[in-house]
C-alpha cells in the first residue's frame, strides 16, 4: 500500500487521539461513595450538586483530582517526591481520561504571621524587584525591601585543602541586606504581658499577691515554688524588690531547687506563663483560663515600624513619593493604578508582568484588599479567590479545574462575575469541575451531576446526572428545591434593646454610628469588602458579652473529632463505665484504652525515607484505635467503636431510649442536629470538616452558653437549598429563646427572613465603610436604592 493512500486513510475519519473526550470513574468508594460509576464530559462546566455530606467532595476532590496529582507526583523522581504531599491511591476501580487537575479549596491561608496576600502571590516580589531597580535612595538588592529577611552580616577565616600539603587559610565575610524590622521581627504588631494581671505588688508573696488562676498559696509547683526557691523574700511587697530580686523574679533562667524535699525548677514568673498558658490553643482553654489570657496578653502595633514591618531604610527608599510600604498599603485597585503610570523601559516586562497580576485582583472582584492584609484574616471565600489569580492568565488548555463552592462570601452582585471567570476557563479548552450549592451557579452549568440522596451513609449514589433543566424536572431533593424562594415575614419582631456602636473606624470603616436591635434576627448585609466583618468583628464592645460563632479553623490533631470538641465523649465514657463496673479511661482512645500498637490513632505511619511515607491501618485494631479488651465492654449492645461510628442521628436515637439512655449525651446530640450536623459521625476527625460544618459545630457547642448575643459569619456556608430552611427554624428557635441573633450573610433567604436589616456599603474598600440603609426587608425591597436591595426584590419577586 503506498504512503499517500494511507495518509488519506487516516485523514477520511476523526482521528483516534480526539475520542477521549470524558473523565470515566468506575466503582468509587472513597468514604462514603458507594460503588459510584459516572462520565464527566471534558472541556465543559459540570458541577457536582446535593446535600452538606452526600459525597461531592469525595468524588471531585478526594477521587479525581487526588488521583490525578498522584499520577504526576509519580512521574519525579524518587528522591523529589520524598518532598511532596504523601498520597495514597483513592478506593477506586477504574479512572480513565484524567488530565492535570488543579484543586482550588477554601483552605484557609498562611497560619505564619509574617504571610501577607502580597506574599501569598507573586506580587510582592515584583514590587521588590520593582523598587530595587527604580527606588532612590537605592539601599540593595530585592531582599533589602523583604520583611521576612533580617539583615545579616559575617566574618572569619576559612581553611581551603588543595591537596595533601596545598593548605592555605583567607579571611572572607558575608553580609546580606534584609528589611526585616527587628524589634517585630517582620510581624508588625508587638506582644506583651500585663503584669498586673498576673499579681498586685503591694502585696508579699506569702500574702496571696498572686492574680493567676489555678494558683493556689498551698500548691507547691506555683506559688509555693516562688516562697521558697531562696532567690526572692516572700514576705517582702513585690514593689519593693530590688532591681536583682525583680530580675530573678520576671525573668529568671531555669535552675534546680529543692522545695519541701521535692526537687522542682525554678524558672521567671514571664516564661512560666507563657510556657503554661500562651503556648496552648485558647480555643481549648477553660472559659475562666481564655479571659484571663485575653487580659493579661496585649497585642499592639510595633512602634519602630508603625505596623509596616520594614526598616527605616526600606521605608525611606522611595519611588517618586512612594515606598514600598505605602504601595503595599494601598488598596489593589490603586496600587493597579500607580504601577500603570510608570513608564520606565528598563523595567518594562516587570511592569508588564505587575500590572496583569493587579489587574486580575481587581477583576476577581478583590480589588478592596491591600498587599500587606495578612494571608490568615482572609475569609474561606477569599482565600479561594487568591488562589484562582495565578491559573486566570495562565496559557495552559486541557487543564481540570476544581473549585470548592467558589461563590462563598460573595454578594448576589458579585456572583455573576464569578460565574463568567469560570465560564472563561472552560471557554480556553479546560475541564472545570465545581462543587456548588448557589441556584446562580448551577444555572450555568453544561452537566449536573447530583449525589445523594441523604448525607453520610444515607448518601454517596448519583441521583441525577445530566442538564438544568433536566435536574429541574428529576424528582430528587436538589430537583424539587433548585427554584425555592423564601417570602418576606408578615410581621416582624420588636427589638428590646439595642447595641450601640459608636465611632467605629476600624479597616474601611468610616466613623459608624450605628444601633443594632437586640431580642431579633438582625442580618448585616453588603458586597464583599464594604465593612461587615469590620463593624461585628472589631469594633462590638468587648464588655458587651457576645458569643463570636465563625469559620476559623479549630485547632486540634487527627485525634480530636465531634466527640471530643462538644464534651460529648465524657458522658459516653461515663455511661460504658457504669454499665459495665470499669473505669471511664478505658473508653478513651488517647488514654488507658487506647490500642497499643497504634497508641489510638487507628493507623500506623510507615516512614519509607526518601519516598512518600504511607498511613496503614492498624492490624490489631483494624483501625478502631482500641484494645481488644475494651472492645468487650458494651452499652445497649454496642462497643465504643461501633458508638463512635455513629451518625449523630443515630446516636441521638441510641442515647434517647432503652438501656443507653444518656441524656447528658442526648442533649448535645440534639443540638448537633439542629444545626444541620446530624449527618457527621461521632469520630470523624476534625480535619476533615468544610469551613461551614466547622461553624456549626462552634455554634452547637455554644448553644447551651448563657451568653445572650450570637453573631454568626455565613452560617449558610456549604448548606444545601434544602437545609437553609432548618437553619432559618434553627435562628427563630434562638431568637424566640431570648437570644439576640447578629448574623453577617449574603444568602437572600436569610435576609428575606429577618426581622432587621443593615446594609453597609455602597462598595467594597474606601468606597465602603458606611451604612447605606437600616430597617425592615420589606423597607430594603421598596427603597431599593442600594445593591442588596435590587437583588433581594428580584428574589422574592417583588
Amino acid at each position: 500500500m503506498s504512503k499517500a493512500t494511507t495518509t488519506d486513510r487516516r485523514s477520511s475519519g476523526p482521528h483516534i487521539a480526539d475520542s477521549h473526550d470524558v473523565i470515566r470513574v468506575h466503582g468509587a468508594r472513597e468514604n462514603n461513595l458507594k460503588d459510584v460509576s459516572i462520565e464527566i464530559p471534558k472541556r465543559r462546566l459540570t458541577v457536582f450538586t446535593g446535600v452538606s455530606g452526600s459525597g461531592k467532595s469525595s468524588l471531585v476532590f478526594d477521587t479525581i483530582a487526588a488521583e490525578s496529582q498522584r499520577l504526576i507526583n509519580e512521574t519525579y523522581s524518587a528522591f523529589l517526591q520524598g518532598f511532596m504531599p504523601n498520597r495514597a491511591r483513592p478506593e477506586v476501580d477504574v479512572l480513565d481520561g484524567l488530565t492535570t487537575a488543579i484543586a482550588v479549596d477554601q483552605q484557609r491561608m498562611g497560619g505564619d504571621p509574617r504571610s501577607t496576600v502580597g506574599t501569598a502571590t507573586d506580587a510582592n516580589a515584583m514590587l521588590r524587584i520593582l523598587f530595587s531597580r527604580l527606588a532612590e535612595p537605592h539601599i540593595g538588592p530585592p531582599s533589602a525591601y523583604s520583611f521576612n529577611t533580617a539583615s545579616v552580616s559575617a566574618s572569619g577565616g576559612i581553611r581551603v585543602d588543595r591537596g595533601a600539603e596545598k593548605t592555605r587559610t583567607v579571611k572572607a565575610t558575608f553580609s546580606r541586606t534584609g528589611g526585616m524590622c527587628t524589634r517585630c521581627e517582620g510581624r508588625g504588631k508587638v506582644s506583651d504581658i500585663d503584669l498586673t494581671q498576673l499579681y498586685d505588688d503591694s502585696k508579699s508573696i506569702a500574702e496571696g499577691a498572686f492574680t493567676i488562676p489555678g494558683w493556689k498559696s498551698d500548691s507547691v509547683w506555683t506559688v509555693g515554688l516562688y516562697a521558697q526557691s531562696g532567690f526572692l523574700d516572700p514576705n517582702k511587697p513585690i514593689r519593693r524588690f530590688t532591681k536583682k530580686e525583680m530580675q530573678a523574679f520576671l525573668y529568671g533562667e531555669p535552675t534546680k531547687v529543692k522545695v519541701n524535699g521535692v526537687n522542682l525548677t525554678y524558672e521567671g514568673l514571664i516564661p512560666k506563663i507563657q510556657k503554661s498558658f500562651l503556648s496552648k490553643d485558647k480555643e481549648a482553654m477553660q472559659p475562666h483560663i481564655r479571659a484571663f489570657v485575653e487580659r493579661a496578653v496585649t497585642f499592639t502595633t510595633c512602634p519602630e515600624c508603625d505596623g509596616t514591618r520594614l526598616t527605616e531604610a526600606a521605608r525611606s527608599s522611595r519611588i517618586g513619593k512612594v515606598s514600598i510600604a505605602d504601595a503595599c498599603a494601598m488598596e489593589i485597585r490603586d496600587l493597579a493604578g500607580w504601577v500603570r503610570s510608570l513608564a520606565e523601559p528598563s523595567v518594562a516586562p516587570l511592569l508588564t508582568a505587575l500590572q496583569g497580576t493587579l489587574d486580575s485582583f481587581v477583576e476577581i472582584g478583590l480589588g478592596y484588599l491591600s498587599l500587606d492584609r495578612p494571608a490568615g484574616t482572609l475569609s474561606g471565600g477569599e482565600a479561594q479567590r487568591v488562589k484562582m489569580i495565578r491559573h486566570l492568565g495562565s496559557s495552559l488548555t486541557d487543564v481540570t479545574y476544581v473549585f470548592d463552592e467558589p461563590t462563598i462570601g460573595l454578594h448576589p452582585h458579585d456572583i455573576q462575575r464569578m460565574n463568567d471567570l469560570l465560564l472563561r476557563l472552560r471557554d480556553k479548552g479546560n475541564t472545570v469541575l465545581v462543587v456548588e450549592h448557589k441556584p446562580e451557579t448551577i444555572a450555568i452549568a453544561d452537566h449536573v451531576v447530583d449525589l445523594g440522596p441523604g448525607a453520610g451513609t444515607a448518601g454517596g449514589t448519583v441521583c441525577f446526572e445530566g442538564t438544568v433543566e433536566g435536574l429541574r424536572a428529576a424528582d430528587t431533593v436538589t430537583g424539587r428545591h433548585l427554584d425555592d424562594r423564601a417570602r418576606l415575614k408578615e410581621t416582624v419582631r420588636e427589638p428590646t434593646g439595642a447595641l450601640e456602636i459608636r465611632g467605629a473606624s476600624a479597616n474601611n470603616l468610616q466613623d459608624v454610628d450605628v444601633d443594632i436591635p437586640l431580642g431579633v434576627l438582625t442580618v448585616v448585609t453588603g458586597v464583599a469588602g464594604s465593612g461587615k466583618s469590620s463593624l461585628l468583628h472589631g469594633s462590638i464592645p468587648a464588655d458587651a458579652g457576645v458569643i463570636s460563632v465563625d469559620q476559623s479553623p479549630i485547632k486540634g490533631s487527627r485525634r480530636s473529632n465531634p466527640a471530643t470538641y462538644t464534651g460529648l465523649a465524657d458522658p459516653i465514657r461515663k455511661a460504658f463505665a457504669k454499665a459495665n463496673g470499669v473505669k471511664p479511661a478505658l473508653f478513651s482512645a488517647n488514654s488507658e484504652g487506647a490500642c497499643p500498637t497504634c497508641n489510638g490513632a487507628g493507623v500506623v505511619y510507615v516512614d519509607l525515607g526518601m519516598m512518600a511515607g504511607v498511613d496503614t491501618p492498624c492490624e490489631d485494631c483494624e483501625g478502631k484505635r482500641f484494645q481488644a479488651s475494651v472492645l468487650e465492654y458494651r452499652l445497649g449492645g454496642r462497643d465504643i467503636s461501633e458508638v463512635l461510628a455513629m451518625s449523630v442521628t443515630e446516636a441521638e436515637e441510641f442515647f434517647g431510649a432503652g438501656e443507653a439512655r444518656t441524656p447528658a449525651a442526648h442533649r448535645i446530640l440534639e443540638r448537633l442536629a439542629d444545626v444541620g450536623l446530624g449527618y457527621l459521625t461521632l469520630g470523624q476527625p476534625l480535619t476533615t470538616l468544610s469551613g461551614g460544618e466547622r461553624q456549626r459545630l462552634k455554634l452547637a457547642t455554644h448553644m447551651a452558653d448563657k451568653g445572650g448575643v450570637y453573631v454568626l459569619d455565613e452560617p449558610t456556608t456549604g448548606l444545601h437549598l434544602a437545609d437553609v430552611e432548618q437553619l432559618l427554624g434553627l435562628l427563630d428557635r434562638l431568637v424566640d429563646a431570648g437570644k439576640s441573633v447578629i448574623v453577617i450573610e449574603h444568602h437572600q433567604a436569610v435576609m428575606a427572613h429577618a426581622d432587621w436589616i443593615i446594609d453597609l456599603g455602597p462598595g467594597a474598600g474606601h468606597d465602603g465603610g458606611r451604612i447605606v440603609f437600616e430597617g425592615t426587608p420589606a423597607a430594603l425591597i421598596a427603597d431599593r436604592s442600594t445593591l442588596t436591595g435590587q437583588h433581594l426584590a428580584a428574589y422574592v419577586g417583588a
